[in-house]
């Protein structure tokens, strides 16, 4: 069951039981108020591709350029989340399941407090990164498509986990030995194989100010 808050720039999903001394508490500064104080509206930048493809790279490389622009943002890398909140989680489907429900759970908060958040998390499945898009206004969320072929993401490799899923090292590797389900309507697709860091980083950039989410 869905319950829209109109003061709240997300959907409250209520996948269980709640007790019924659990209620929702109105504030009384709304999302809509914290945006404008911030000058530029509250957006979700959900970044999704395989192991390697730039993920992180391009998303710290958009930050800094908002930062410049004088915008409010926060970056949620995959990497960084498993350090602390999802230190418990490994790498199965379920645990994979339950690590974006976690991080788009959080991303609202970090939006219903009007920032321009991103999170880049290889987010491998279309149910899961829909799950996340349906707990905020459709407008608040933008799905960014890091789609790099995976030869290239191989020969990147930074960490070397390619040749420890090829060796049978590394179970539930995605794009090896687990699916990873490509977006087909991403609101910004991004081919980087033939694109510097910069020139990903202007493309993003680009589709805020088109969406007016910041200004040119």
């Amino acid at each position: 069951m869905k319950k829209s808050n109109p003061a709240s720039p997300y959907i409250e999903i209520n996948n269980t039981e709640k007790s019924s001394d659990v209620v929702w508490h109105q504030q009384s500064v709304t999302a809509e108020q914290k945006s404008q104080l911030k000058g530029h509206q509250a957006v979700l930048l959900w970044y999704t591709g395989l192991s390697g493809s730039g993920k992180s790279t391009v998303a710290n490389a958009v930050e800094q350029k908002l930062l410049e622009r004088g915008c409010h943002s926060y970056l949620l890398d995959g990497d960084n989340v498993r350090h602390g909140l999802n230190n418990d989680l490994g790498f199965t489907d379920e645990d994979r399941i339950e690590n974006i429900r976690r991080i788009g759970e959080v991303a609202k908060l970090f939006v219903d407090a009007g920032l321009l958040v991103s999170t880049a998390f290889i987010s491998p499945f279309q149910k899961d990164r829909d799950q996340a898009r349906a707990l905020l206004k459709d407008a608040l969320f933008l799905e960014v498509f890091i789609d790099t072929p995976l030869d290239v993401c191989e020969s990147r490799d930074p960490k070397g986990l390619y040749k420890k899923a090829r060796a049978g090292e590394i179970a539930n590797f995605t794009g090896i030995s687990s699916a990873y389900e490509a977006p087909e309507a991403a609101e910004i697709h991004i081919e980087t194989a033939h694109l510097s860091i910069e020139q990903c980083a202007d493309l993003v950039i680009d589709a805020l100010i088109k969406k007016q989410i910041i200004k040119s």
